[in-house]
């Protein structure tokens, strides 16, 4: 966030439109039937009851103002267009008024394997299922309350709380662990590792735990936490956020799991 893009936003309309070319509809047609394929027995239910509740276009790109009427009825959360990178405190706010910040531009096919800034595919189809969810729905209002208060430095915890659930959470059930979070369910090669790789440390999520684990945006993830259940984010949209945080800073982040980027090795 705050740094800049290559993409540019799509701006909607005067009636809440936004206009793709024929050409951003057959990205997201192909994005959507690759990802629907692979995701199949490697999401939770609460994801799949999501994507049959907003029942989103194969062929086309959504358009937010549609997904927004859907999730107002279900949770009362709604889509928010913006451009790809925005400010922290825009962020906050935005959840806290019960706004999902989405990226209105999608992505290239120079990009369609990997692309480190969000797009709508990642935004629509990898995280507004899950805000159908009302714990899920619950713990993000929640975060962005909590984020509105942080001070800077406070926020950077709350960055390493958000990544391990709401981008790279998973969830334990009866069949085993199954994915939440949407920057996996939105990513081919990430939805497989996630799960079937012996790579990645799975730890029981605790908040604290969460909140002291540094983390990098441009590989796979070295450690996920597993929660027990969704109501494990009920409990923790009722916790004190802040206070977590001044916890995790006593006790000092953890260890890196992770290679240091070369330029930082240098």
């Amino acid at each position: 966030m705050g740094k800049s893009s290559s993409y540019e936003a799509k701006i909607p309309d005067d009636n809440g439109i936004i206009h793709y070319s024929d050409d951003e509809h057959a990205i997201w047609s192909e994005l959507y039937a690759r990802q629907i394929e692979i995701i199949q027995g490697r999401v939770c239910k609460q994801f799949f009851d999501g994507l049959d509740t907003l029942d989103l276009p194969s062929d086309r790109i959504p358009q937010t103002r549609d997904v927004s009427a859907i999730l107002r009825e279900k949770t009362g959360w709604e889509v928010e267009p913006v451009p790809a990178l925005i400010n922290f405190d825009r962020f906050f706010r935005l959840l806290a008024e019960k706004k999902f910040p989405a990226a209105s531009f999608i992505r290239t096919r120079e990009e369609m394997d990997y692309l480190q800034e969000p797009d709508i595919f990642h935004e629509i189809f990898g995280h507004t299922a899950m805000l159908t969810d009302e714990a899920f729905a619950n713990f993000t209002h929640a975060y962005g309350k909590a984020g509105v208060e942080a001070s800077k430095e406070e926020r950077v915890y709350l960055a390493r709380l958000y990544w391990f659930t709401v981008e790279f959470g998973l969830l334990a059930t009866s069949d085993g662990n199954r994915i939440y979070g949407g920057g996996i369910a939105s990513s081919p090669g990430e939805t497989v590792y996630a799960l079937e790789s012996d790579e990645p440390i799975r730890r029981p999520f605790d908040p604290i735990d969460a909140l002291r684990t540094p983390y990098r945006i441009d590989i796979y993830q070295t450690v996920y936490y597993v929660l027990d259940s969704m109501n494990d984010l009920f409990e923790l949209a009722e916790t004190d956020l802040l206070k977590l945080i001044r916890k995790a800073r006593a006790l000092g982040p953890f260890a890196p799991t992770y290679p240091p980027r070369q330029k930082d090795a240098a």
